[in-house]
């Protein structure tokens, strides 16, 4: 039952749209399916590090609660110098590069992931209340909660990957306009992103 409870958590988790989905999809139609596929890993590992943190109690570990403005804050910040770094390279010619094309940078591709993931507080939220749900509700502990949270990772990093294929394989319809309209959406996505972080606890 906890890997049904899972499963339904990281389907909802994976539908909502947010800064990676843009950013996975985007990565795949310009860089390949490969690149966005370390992404999607750099995600996964972001998620894991949050459950671990929120399992051992995120507020005791961090002070989220005593520091959320600030977090929210400087959340807001990177996610706002990322979309006005897409708008700025719209006008830039995108060279994409093939899927059988040696992956340079590795780590680039799965950092950028983990901290578009990371620097958001309703990621930490959403993790904090599935915990509470997980342990309060349906009572999991030990394997079954392991089992619970695993499920909803490998839900979610299923979902990215089949996002970035379905985006990779569009890319061939896909012209230099169309890409210079997708940096420009994705950068006014995030900028909106970044206000309502900025803006939600008003």
């Amino acid at each position: 039952m906890e890997v049904f409870h899972g499963i339904l958590f990281g389907l909802t988790l994976s539908v909502m749209i947010g800064p990676i989905f843009f950013t996975v999809i985007q990565t795949s139609i310009e860089k390949g399916f490969g690149k966005a596929a370390l992404v999607a890993v750099g995600v996964s590992i972001g998620d894991s590090a949050l459950i671990l943190i929120t399992y051992f109690g995120l507020s005791t570990v961090v002070g989220f609660e005593e520091n959320e403005e600030l977090i929210s804050y400087v959340g807001s910040f990177i996610l706002l110098v990322f979309g006005v770094a897409n708008i700025l390279k719209a006008n830039r010619r995108i060279e994409r590069k093939k899927d059988d094309e040696e992956i340079k940078g590795v780590f680039r591709f799965i950092i950028k992931g983990f901290l578009i993931n990371a620097i958001s507080p309703f990621v930490p939220i959403f993790w904090m209340g599935t915990m509470s749900i997980a342990k309060v509700k349906y009572g999991y502990s030990g394997y079954e909660l392991v089992a619970f949270f695993a499920s909803i990772v490998c839900v979610v990093f299923i979902t990215d990957l089949t996002k970035a294929h379905l985006a990779n394989k569009l890319s061939k319809w896909i012209n230099d306009r169309v890409i210079k309209i997708l940096n420009i959406t994705v950068g006014i996505a995030f900028i909106l992103f970044a206000i309502r972080m900025a803006t939600y606890s008003w």
